[in-house]
């Protein structure tokens, strides 16, 4: 079977060449079985009847319509953990920016380059952009995923004292956390123990506007804010208020827009945090392997609106993949149908996540036309695919 994608963005070359003769690319997105994207805005594109997967390459998808794709059918991956390090690496650079004015020292060297004692010049002026060390200061870290774990233990390795808070810890990732890092039971004792306060959680209807003016009141003062996750889970009014109050020393922000750029106490940086080589490249790497095994397998590994199953490899005669809502007696209504044609199940797996869920069966024997047809007979179910 031949497979069509399509890349709505640049995508690294090192990820799409793990694309065999099986695939074929398109530049037409309605014709697509498959779409790679970074930042593009997909809610105004209308999907082809084909279209069975999006790899978002990067972490979030809040430009990806991923609820109403659900319901179509059609599973949206990420990338979580592949771009973690380039981010990692632009938040501490963002608490060095923020502790030390050298940004304004180096704007001050090129306001003064026709300077013949430049030199002279700099020892006096240099008092003015004098800092502090981040060494011995307090990180608060909100959310220990796969960036904010990085980060922690970055700062505990420059000496930092560290903060951590996620109320969604998961086994892994607390063993992956230095033994140094200390976890708050409450958000609230991160806004009042520490100098540095740097957020990791995705944009939700529950985070959205998190850091607003009934937060920041009950940080220190003089605390730097440093946000590389999303733009959305700062009040930027409020913050513009708490710098001019002196509340909040510096903000640093990863996502430019008309409320922040250029103005007092803002580092705004043009959205780098995952822009590094090594970070395209591993994330492009690891959605490629995704849509691979969910095209070629039907295995949901890191989707955002599917649940992770997987029956590992195709070893079998066949294997159907069913996209379906989460209701009662759907594994009955499907073994029943595949039992009444004498197809003989070697093996299933189901998950489900909220509304939604996925079946994969393994069969001792090709699963024939009509078996097709009678499972996608069901209101309940969304998507039928014959794997093998």
């Amino acid at each position: 079977m031949n497979y069509k994608y399509n890349c709505l963005n640049p995508i690294a070359e090192v990820g799409l060449g793990n694309l065999d003769d099986k695939y074929v690319r398109t530049e037409k997105f309605e014709e697509a079985d498959a779409v790679f994207v970074r930042s593009a805005k997909m809610d105004e594109l209308v999907p082809g009847a084909n279209l069975l997967a999006v790899a978002r390459a990067g972490a979030g998808v809040n430009n990806i319509p991923h609820a109403e794709y659900a319901k179509k059918g059609i599973v949206v991956f990420n990338t979580p953990g592949a771009n973690a390090n380039g981010v990692k690496e632009l938040v501490i650079a963002s608490m060095l920016l923020a502790s030390r004015d050298i940004v304004g020292g180096i704007e001050w060297v090129k306001a003064n380059v026709e300077d013949p004692a430049i030199n002279k010049s700099a020892e006096k002026a240099k008092k003015a952009f004098a800092g502090t060390e981040i060494a011995g200061k307090k990180l608060g870290v909100i959310g220990l995923g796969a960036i904010g774990q990085k980060v922690a233990n970055a700062a505990v390795a420059l000496g930092m004292e560290v903060y951590g808070y996620d109320p969604y810890l998961s086994v892994d990732a607390a063993w992956n956390l230095d033994h140094a890092v200390k976890h708050c039971k409450n958000v609230e004792a991160i806004y009042s123990a520490c100098d540095f306060i740097t957020i990791h959680v995705p944009a939700l209807e529950s985070t959205k506007g998190m850091i607003n003016a009934e937060a920041i009141s009950m940080m220190k003062r003089g605390v730097i804010i440093i946000n590389a996750a999303r733009d959305a889970l700062v009040n930027e009014k409020d913050m513009l208020a708490a710098l001019e109050s002196g509340k909040v020393r510096r903000y640093v922000t990863d996502f430019p827009n008309s409320t922040t750029a250029g103005q007092k106490g803002c580092i705004v940086i043009p959205h780098l945090g995952a822009s590094t080589e090594e970070a395209e490249d591993n994330c492009a790497v690891m959605a490629v392997k995704e849509i691979r095994d969910y095209l070629e397998n039907g295995n949901i590994v890191n989707s955002v609106n599917y649940p992770a199953c997987s029956l590992g490899p195709v070893r079998t005669a066949g294997r159907v993949a069913i996209c379906h809502k989460n209701e009662a007696n759907m594994i009955g209504t499907f073994t029943s149908i595949l039992g009444n044609a004498k197809v003989n199940i070697d093996a299933i797996a189901n998950k489900s996540r909220g509304d939604i869920a996925y079946t994969l069966i393994d069969t001792d024997s090709a699963v024939p036309g009509e078996v097709v047809d009678a499972l996608s007979a069901s209101e309940s179910v969304i998507r039928v695919r014959i794997i093998k």
